[in-house]
C-alpha cells in the first residue's frame, strides 16, 4: 500500500475526471491520499472530497496565497479546525510555510501567517505540512521559536543535508516526489539516498511536480495544456527512483514510506 502525503485533488486540473484519478490511484496501490487546503475558500472543499472518497485532508493557508488573505482568515482556520477537531480524516494543518522563490510576496506577511498557523496547529495538537522553497532556515527558526512539538512533513524538501537533519531532529519527515526522477536533481537524490530510512515519505504534489516521463517544456505546456499533469497513480513509479537510490525493493519502499507517513500523521488510516 502506498500513501500520497500531498496531492491537491481539489485543483481545477482534476475537475473533468476526479473520480477516475482516484480510481487509477487505487488500482496502482495508492490507497490513501492527503489533500491539503491552500486558502480559506477551499477548507470545506478538501474536507468534502476526503469524506466522499475515503481520503484524508489538511487545513491551512499556503504561503503563495497570503497576499490575498485577510487577517480574519487565520481565525477562520482556527475555527474550522476546532469545529472538526474529532474528525479522524483531518490529519494536519497545511499547506503552510514560506516561499522565497516566487517574487511579489511580502516576506513579513508570509512570516506572520506561518508563525500564527504554527501556533494554531500547536493548540490543535496536529502536525503540519510545510511548504519549503528557499526557506528552510527561516522555517526551522519559526518551529524553534514557537516550540512546535508535533512534527509533520517538510513537503517537497529541497534544502541541504544540514537542513534535512535539522528538520529530522525536530520530528519531521521529508517529502520526496517527481523531482527524484530527474538525474540532474543531484542534491535531492543524494539526500534521499543518505538520510535515515525513518525520515522518508512519498508524495506527488499533483497536479504539480511531474516526474520526468510527464515533464513538458514551457512551450509544450502552452501548446498542449494539461498534458504534463501529475496524479497520485504515478507515485509507485516515482518511488522506483527512491528504491534504486537506496538499494531497496519497491515493496520495501512502500512499507517503509507508508509507515513513516503514519508516524508523521498519526490519524492516517
Amino acid at each position: 500500500m502506498w500513501i500520497d502525503t500531498h496531492c491537491h485533488l481539489d485543483a481545477a486540473e482534476f475537475d473533468a475526471d476526479r473520480d477516475a484519478v482516484v480510481a487509477r490511484a487505487r488500482a496502482a496501490g495508492v490507497l490513501q491520499i492527503v489533500i491539503p487546503a491552500v486558502n480559506v475558500h477551499n477548507l470545506e472543499r478538501v474536507r468534502e472530497l476526503a469524506h466522499a472518497r475515503g481520503l484524508s485532508y489538511a487545513l491551512g493557508i499556503h504561503p503563495l496565497c497570503v497576499m490575498g488573505a485577510a487577517p480574519g482568515d487565520l481565525n477562520r482556520v482556527a475555527e474550522v479546525l476546532e469545529r472538526h477537531a474529532d474528525d479522524q480524516r483531518l490529519v494536519a494543518v497545511g499547506e503552510i510555510g514560506l516561499d522565497y522563490f516566487v517574487e511579489g510576496i511580502d516576506p513579513d506577511t508570509q512570516q506572520h501567517f506561518y508563525v500564527e498557523q504554527l501556533k494554531i496547529a500547536k493548540r490543535a495538537g496536529l502536525p503540519v505540512l510545510l511548504h519549503v522553497r528557499r526557506s528552510a532556515d527561516k522555517l526551522l527558526a519559526g518551529l524553534r521559536r514557537v516550540g512546535f512539538p508535533h512534527g509533520g512533513i517538510a513537503h517537497a524538501f529541497n534544502g541541504s543535508e544540514q537542513q534535512a537533519q535539522a528538520f529530522i531532529d525536530l520530528g519531521f519527515k521529508l517529502g520526496f516526489g517527481g523531482t527524484l526522477t530527474f538525474e540532474r536533481s543531484l542534491q535531492i537524490r543524494r539526500i534521499a539516498a543518505q538520510v535515515p530510512e525513518t525520515a522518508l515519505v512519498m508524495e506527488t504534489d499533483a497536479p504539480d511536480i511531474p516526474p520526468h516521463w510527464l515533464y513538458k517544456t514551457a512551450e509544450e505546456r502552452e501548446a498542449h495544456p494539461g498534458q504534463a499533469r501529475n496524479e497520485s497513480a504515478e507515485l509507485p513509479r516515482i518511488a522506483e527512483s527512491l528504491a534504486e537510490l537506496r538499494g531497496w525493493t519497491v515493496e520495501h519502499t512502500a512499507t517503509i514510506t507508508s509507515a513513516n507517513a503514519r508516524a508523521a500523521l498519526p490519524r492516517l488510516t
